[in-house]
């Protein structure tokens, strides 16, 4: 069994209030839920209304189902433009390690 992270942290627009970070970032975590059949979660920052760190995280039998998933979220993440991109950190690991 393979479990396998990605972890972005992301700058958010014009955003002034918390309630408008909820506005971008919820439905970000939902469309990667619905997406990519994933668990999401806002990781950190919460408190910060321009900055968010995302978590993805998942289970597969192969590395390889993995490393294709994690990708297909990185370029999800890249591609939204209300979204920039300050870091990734993605890692794998086997069950047995």
């Amino acid at each position: 069994m393979w479990i396998g992270w990605i972890e972005f942290d992301v700058l958010l627009g014009d955003v002034h209030t918390l309630k408008e970070k909820r506005s971008i970032v919820r439905p970000v975590l939902a469309e990667l839920k619905r997406r990519f059949d994933v668990s999401v979660t806002e990781a950190g920052l919460q408190d910060q209304y321009r900055r968010a760190v995302i978590g993805v995280g998942l289970v597969a039998a192969d590395r390889a189902h993995v490393i294709e998933v994690l990708a297909a979220v990185d370029r999800f993440m890249a591609a939204r433009p209300e979204l920039e991109l300050l870091s990734a950190r993605q890692r794998e690991l086997r069950s047995d390690d």
